[in-house]
């Protein structure tokens, strides 16, 4: 199935369930602005993805859009591999990222988590263990900006289990913090970031029409975020970790799930889909978006 005849499938779908807009013009000319979100970069030495990522580095400054959010898994992987590793794999994307024209804000995903799966032969005693790594090298793991008129939030959802593997969650604290953050901004539109979906049918798609989410997959306490989230002016929840592309309206939300910059992890296309980010132009309280194919093809063996 090619890219086109699936979006149109996704499309379809998604606003036969929920037909009416979530944006109004304002006029607001001074606010216009774009911006780009990238998501599941994946970056490596291997498979050619640092070239890959270039590339799609290159693109973004020639679109120059006025700040670029990324979704997580910034990395291969920091779960399952040593310190030095992991350090290898911050230092590679930190040094490839300088190459953007344009300021960078981060998400965490569960690919950032430093040595959680025990074959990683790493100690939870690790003074970076965790999360660490990740704040010490790129952001904080929730935290939340303004630009022009419209407020961003950034959430972590990466939860623990006890035998050392992830899930999807927003913690206590953040839900505290994600309502006392938006109860400062008024009127204005947000737009809110998480790695792990808050609203997705990726497993009835990708699997099959009775498929259901694994807690790997979703915020399993999704529906007390999106609880808050509809009592202020969110219009827009981009999500990644699927590796897929969607966009659901929902109680005024579009909850878009942003595909990959890595596609099938730098190995072509996944599900139709090639290796994209997001493009959104905002004016006023209005906004629109395209997926943007960046060229990048698999070298033949």
């Amino acid at each position: 199935m090619n890219r086109i005849v699936f979006l149109s499938i996704i499309s379809v779908f998604i606003f036969a369930c929920q037909p009416n807009a979530n944006t109004k013009q304002t006029g607001q000319n001074s606010n216009n602005f774009s911006f780009v979100f990238m998501t599941d970069i994946h970056l490596t030495e291997a498979r050619d993805a640092t070239k890959g990522f270039l590339q799609a580095v290159d693109t973004i400054n020639k679109i120059a859009p006025d700040f670029v959010l990324t979704g997580g898994d910034n990395i291969m992987d920091a779960l399952a591999v040593s310190y030095t590793e992991s350090v290898s794999a911050y230092d590679l994307f930190e040094e490839s990222i300088k190459k953007l024209n344009m300021p960078v804000y981060s998400t965490m995903g569960n690919h950032e988590v430093f040595g959680l799966y025990e074959r990683s032969g790493v100690s939870p005693d690790h003074e970076e263990y965790g999360k660490k790594l990740y704040e010490n090298r790129l952001a904080q793991r929730y935290y939340s900006f303004d630009h022009k008129n419209w407020h961003f939030v950034v959430l972590d959802a990466i939860g623990f289990t006890d035998d050392r593997h992830y899930y999807g969650h927003i913690d206590a604290e953040q839900l505290v913090w994600l309502k006392q953050d938006l109860d400062k901004i008024g009127d204005r539109p947000v737009v809110v970031s998480t790695h792990i979906p808050l609203l997705s049918v990726g497993a009835q798609i990708m699997n099959e029409p009775t498929a259901a989410m694994s807690n790997a997959e979703i915020v399993t306490n999704a529906s007390e975020v999106r609880e808050i989230l509809e009592q202020y002016n969110t219009k827009l929840v981009l999500q990644g970790h699927l590796h897929f592309l969607e966009d659901i309206q929902y109680n005024g939300i579009n909850y878009i799930t942003g595909g990959a910059v890595c596609a099938s992890w730098w190995q072509g296309p996944r599900f139709g889909m090639e290796e994209g980010f997001i493009k959104v132009k905002a004016s006023g309280e209005d906004f629109d978006w395209e997926y943007v194919d960046y060229g990048w093809e698999v070298a033949a063996e």
